[in-house]
Order: structure tokens, then sequence, then C-alpha cells
């Protein structure tokens, strides 16, 4: 069974960031709300208490004379010109004895609503009490009921203005946020291009641009001298690799590729039908090598070989390819060619290169013969059968030398 080991969809730092600042001005802004609905129903219902109060303590001076004289009638009138200012629901008078003297009450349209009855009792569970005195003593009591329509159209009114604050302020409150948002998103979003294309395309010559916010300016200054000393190392890293390179292609005396060079080389060579199509392989030997190393030593033979390669390198130019297999043993590459007549004739070329003798660097000079076995690539189709042949006629060219010497 496969597993699906594919990183699921994430949403972006924006979206985030969105999400939160939409989360915390709701809910701090609800906080508010519910502060200030509360602060503002306490108010209110003080000052309508306050209010009811002071109604009542006017109303008991307007009520003394009908008390002292029994007029009812009168008393009666008085609640009904204030009450229907709408000031409270219900007046009672009570004489003393706490009989009833005089009752008023406030006939609403309709059914009362349960709501605005349920936030008068909670506002004003207990009628407000007022005595009336005569002369400094108590001749009777007043009492009154708050009208719940005209509270809870001050608390419905206040509220309603108060949430309609609350809800503009979260308004200016998030265009606010996402303003100042946009430079923390666009600062995020510029080091994560630049750590990304790092991570990515290893690019280590990008930098953060300047940010406009001081904080994410010093991370990017940071961030950058980090980036140059990265990208410092990596060039020295590449540096210390293309050496270690060179130093496993290459011949440390000549210069020339090394034998695992030409294996590479040949095995792609014999791998491509076009390039095989037009090339051959010459292997070359010194004749008399070992008689110049024994004769004036191993630095004079360095020398040989160092001149050897050299004139190798020049008759090669770009179009060939030469290599030192070791010793004196050294492969060239033939490119270009198409006959085994042309691989011939460059095979006599060479040869001229090494009629001129070479300086040992102690004053003396002397000859160097190199016998040159070929084979054709497209004649072959390993490379073993291949470098087998070249190597088969360069040695059947040093022997026949070897018995034309004698």
């Amino acid at each position: 069974m496969n597993k699906d080991y594919s990183t699921p969809p994430r949403p972006t730092f924006k979206r985030t960031l969105r999400r939160i600042s939409v989360t915390s001005v709701f809910i701090t802004m609800t906080l508010i709300w519910l502060l200030l609905c509360g602060a503002s129903i306490v108010t209110l219902k003080q000052y309508a208490q306050k209010n009811l109060e002071l109604t009542g303590s006017t109303m008991s001076h307007s009520l003394e004379a009908a008390l002292v004289f029994n007029d009812n009638t009168a008393a009666t009138e008085t609640l009904a010109m204030l009450g229907k200012q709408g000031h409270f629901a219900t007046a009672e008078v009570l004489s003393t004895g706490n009989k009833r003297f005089a009752y008023w009450h406030y006939n609403a349209s309709g059914e009362r609503d349960t709501l605005n009855r349920l936030v008068s009792q909670w506002l004003f569970p207990f009628p407000v009490t007022q005595p009336i005195t005569y002369n400094g003593q108590t001749i009777g009591e007043l009492r009154l009921t708050a009208r719940d329509s005209l509270i809870s159209h001050f608390i419905w009114l206040s509220l309603g203005v108060l949430t309609a604050c609350i809800v503009f302020a979260s308004a200016v409150a998030l265009l606010i946020t996402r303003h100042l948002h946009e430079g923390v998103v666009t600062a995020l979003q510029s080091i994560t291009d630049v750590v990304h294309d790092v991570r990515t395309n290893r690019n280590f010559s990008r930098r953060v641009s300047a940010e406009r916010i001081d904080e994410f300016h010093r991370f990017a200054l940071d961030f950058n001298s980090l980036l140059d000393e990265m990208e410092e190392w990596q060039l020295k890293l590449q540096a210390k690799n293309a050496q270690l390179l060179r130093t496993a292609l290459h011949d440390a005396l000549t210069g020339l590729p090394n034998r695992a060079a030409f294996r590479t080389r040949i095995a792609s060579l014999m791998s491509n039908p076009q390039m095989k199509a037009s090339s051959a392989l010459l292997f070359l030997d010194g004749d008399n090598f070992k008689r110049i190393n024994d004769t004036w030593g191993h630095a004079a033979g360095d020398c040989v070989l160092i001149d050897a390669a050299k004139r190798l390198m020049e008759f090669s130019g770009n179009r060939h390819a030469a290599y030192r297999l070791g010793g004196d043993e050294f492969a060239v590459i033939l490119s270009g060619v198409n006959s085994e007549h042309e691989v011939q004739r460059i095979c006599a070329a060479l040869s001229q290169q090494f009629i001129r003798p070479f300086d040992l660097r102690n004053g003396h000079y002397v000859p160097l013969s190199l016998s040159v076995g070929y084979a054709l690539t497209w004649e072959h189709n390993s490379v073993e059968d291949l470098q087998e042949l070249a190597d088969k006629n360069m040695y059947d060219m040093k022997n026949q030398r070897s018995k034309n010497s004698l």
C-alpha cells in the first residue's frame, strides 16, 4: 500500500494573520460592548431611579392639600395630569393607616410587551415611595411605579447607538490593523522568497531588500550578512571541489588528463553512435625512456615526460584529446576522422612531433621515439576490444622497431 507523504495544503501567513486580527478585534470589541452595555444600563437605572424619586417629591407637595382637605377627586386629577406626561405607569396615594386615597394607572394600547415588563421589573422591582407631610407630620404616602415602555425605549436606543459605535470602531480597527499588517506580511514574504530561492536553487547571491519596519530591517541586515558568509563558504567549497576533481582526473606531473578521465571519456564515446562513427584510439609508448631514466636519472625523465605531454597537447589542439595513462604510456582520442587512411596520416604526423630531441635541463639533449598503435572505434562494439587492438598494434610497432635496430 502506497503512503502519501505529500504536505497537506496550509494556510498562508497573510490569511492566518488576517484571521487572527479579525478574531482578536471581534473578541475585544465584544468584551468592550458588554462592559459598556452593563455600565450604560446601570447608569440608566440610577438616572431613572433618581428621576422617579424627584417626580415623587414634587408630586407629594401637590397632593398635600388634597389629603388635608380629604379631597380624593383633586388627588386623582393631580395624578392623572402628571401621569399623562409619561413619567410613571401607576401612582397610588395612601392616607394614614395605609388606606388607598387615590389611584391612577397608565392605560397602554394593546398588550404589554413581555420583554419590556421583564426589563422594568429588573430595574425597578419595588415602587418608589415618597412620604406626604404637613406641618412636619406624615399624613400619607405616595407610591410610583416606573413606566416600562419608556424605560425599555431608552435602553434599546442606548444599546443601539452603542452597538453602532462599536461596529464602526471595529471596522476602523480592522482597516488600521490590515494596513499595519501589510508591512509585516510584505517583509516576511520578501524574507521567505529569499530563503526559498537559496534553499531550492542554491542562489546564495540573493539578498533581502531594506524594510520599512525597524525590527525587520535589522533582521534583514543580519540575514544578508549570514548569506554573505554562506556565499563565500560556497565559493571556497566549489573552488576546493573543482581542485579536487582536477587532481582526481589529471596527472600531477604533466597536467594531462589521467587514466580515470580516459576511461570515462572512452566509455562515453563508445556509447554514443554519432561520436563512435568518427573517432579512433591511439596508444603511445616511449621506446627508449627507460634508458634515459637509467642514464640521467628520474629528474631528467620527468623533463622528458613534461615536454612530451606539451607536444601532445599542441598536436591535439581543440580537436583531439591526449591522456597520460602512466609512466611513459600515453593515449590520444581522435575526433572527426572518417577513414583508416586519415588515422594513419595523423599517426605519421604525430611521430614527426617527437623527432626533435628533448632538453634534459642539464645541458644535454636526447631523442625519444614513440611507438603508436591505433584502433578504429566504428569497427568495435566494446571498449575492451578497442583497447586490446590499439595496444596490440602499439606493441607490434615497438617489436618491429626493436628488430630493425638489431
